[in-house]
């Protein structure tokens, strides 16, 4: 993307976001509804969100943590292999997605999946591909860390296969493999985020750990950031901008048990515009990956708002609320210099 001064997105999308709930929703919503048109919210709370009281319940306290802001969540379910048809038909006006937890490998996800017998999973995945709700996948298997996803393509490919009308998105892909699968079924999609465009394992443990840069997936080597960054940068149909920011207090981060996940929500944008910028991509790929592939994979029609950044110096304070975010006191180079609507 060509050095420019400003840069105007139009209703940029976050398809795969954690706001938390209680306190935490509260000190963290606004720095996503501030700069994003909407954003695909997931489920791991504890509980779960697994009913349509749950999905009303948790948008209402969605919606009174943002304010005033102009922002639209897009709801989803944590997936269960009991759901019924009629209870699907039922949400399906609520929800946008259902999100698919592997048992116990991530933040929260205990009442996941413990196995991935397609016979199992007929029913409920039958009912979505009818009803056109789309599966949520994190995709990694509990083999050694550095495997997991790439081992996990596999299951995506029997998923793939066994229910070709079921869009299904892989999440946060990190590997060359997984981006390799996209080409292999009409089907298969993927949300990519900003900090595994940006580093690789070697940032997080190479030097002194990084706490703050620890995440599920974990960041992987340079040949899959490389794969990333290209179909990122292309603007690759099937890909689209999905932040996984996941918020932790400071001190479940900064200590021996460290909490996975990443704090970008309030620097994506700005973060994006600089790497797009620095690799020579065009804005509009930018707005593609930020807007355009979202709407089109999920056929949704987001909020009308325009987000004006500025190519001005930037240092990333070292704490939103007690939440420490990715490149704490460091300088990037946009800004966001006003938000306007209609």
């Amino acid at each position: 993307m060509p050095s420019v001064q400003t840069i105007t997105l139009h209703s940029p999308l976050d398809m795969h976001l954690h706001l938390r709930d209680g306190e935490m929703l509260h000190h963290i919503a606004k720095a996503s509804a501030q700069t994003f048109s909407g954003a695909i919210i997931m489920p791991n709370l504890v509980p779960p969100v697994s009913t349509k009281e749950d999905v009303v319940a948790y948008k209402q306290r969605i919606m009174e943590a943002i304010g005033d802001e102009k922002f639209k969540p897009y709801m989803t379910l944590f997936f269960k292999p009991d759901y019924s048809r009629a209870f699907l038909e039922n949400v399906r006006d609520e929800i946008t997605a259902i999100k698919l937890y592997p048992a116990g490998i991530t933040t929260n996800s205990e009442g996941g999946v413990s196995g991935f017998d397609v016979e199992e999973l007929r029913e409920t995945l039958e009912a979505m591909s009818d009803l056109g709700i789309p599966l949520c996948v994190h995709g990694e298997t509990n083999g050694f860390v550095m495997d997991r996803e790439a081992e996990f393509v596999s299951i995506y490919e029997r998923l793939a296969q066994a229910f070709p009308k079921l869009k299904i998105i892989m999440e946060h892909i990190t590997t060359k493999e997984s981006v390799a699968a996209l080409e292999k079924f009409e089907n298969l999609y993927a949300t990519i985020t900003l900090h595994h465009l940006f580093i690789t394992l070697d940032d997080v443990a190479g030097g002194m750990l990084q706490p703050h840069l620890f995440c599920k997936p974990i960041a992987k080597r340079p040949e899959d950031r490389e794969a990333l960054l290209k179909v990122a940068l292309e603007a690759h149909p099937k890909v689209m901008f999905g932040s996984d920011s996941a918020p932790h207090p400071k001190e479940a981060k900064e200590n021996c048990g460290c909490a996975a996940g990443v704090f970008t929500a309030p620097i994506a944008l700005q973060l994006l515009a600089q790497l797009f910028e620095n690799h020579g991509a065009p804005v509009e790929k930018l707005q593609a990956f930020l807007s355009e592939n979202a709407r089109s994979i999920y056929g949704i029609s987001p909020l009308n708002k325009q987000i004006v950044l500025t190519k001005e110096a930037f240092t990333v304070p070292s704490e939103y609320n007690g939440v420490v975010p990715m490149f704490a006191n460091e300088n990037i180079d946009y800004t966001v210099k006003e938000v306007l609507y209609g």
